[in-house]
């Protein structure tokens, strides 16, 4: 796995990703529970979310990508920050996420944007990171627990898809020292 996670270079999204995370986003649309968009978009309709994570700030994408020589450069995952809720009050507050491409996870490609993300959100006003992971999901609750996420609670059934419903259950972060 060592070997495999250092292959991968994480930066910064841009829009000439857009295309590709777009795709890679679109795959946990179809087939997945993982998010509860039930249709796919387009890279169209995917641009203001691309631009609402910019290079600095709270609020990130980062990505990464296959820098193998023997492989062509492809986008193995992402990792974004995104604002919590709308409220002005919950602005030191994010919602964090992983999506990996599905030949990638199980390679440290996870932890590795995590541990981007955490190191670029350091130097930010942001007090708690949150996640919300559709169960079953044994693979995302790992990885979010090695980051020191801890359970704080659990919507039943709280999002239909394919036929059924999906509890989400729901961590947090301490990011920042108590003030």
């Amino acid at each position: 796995m060592l070997s495999e996670r250092t292959e991968a270079q994480v930066r910064a999204g841009t829009e000439g990703d857009l295309e590709a995370l777009t795709e890679l986003y679109n795959h946990y649309v179809r087939e997945t529970a993982i998010t509860f968009d039930t249709e796919p978009f387009t890279p169209e309709q995917r641009l203001p979310w691309l631009r609402s994570h910019p290079e600095d700030g709270p609020h990130r994408l980062m990505v990464a990508r296959d820098v193998r020589k023997d492989t062509k450069s492809r986008i193995l995952g992402y990792a974004t920050s995104s604002a919590f809720r709308p409220k002005p009050a919950y602005s030191t507050s994010v919602e964090v996420s992983v999506y990996l491409s599905p030949d990638a996870a199980g390679r440290g490609i996870g932890s590795l944007l995590y541990e981007r993300l955490f190191e670029a959100l350091a130097d930010e006003d942001v007090h708690r990171a949150y996640a919300g992971i559709a169960l079953p999901n044994e693979p995302s609750t790992r990885l979010h627990a090695r980051f020191g996420f801890r359970h704080i609670g659990t919507y039943g059934e709280v999002g239909r898809k394919f036929g059924r419903y999906w509890d989400v259950a729901w961590y947090e972060k301490r990011l920042a020292a108590e003030n």
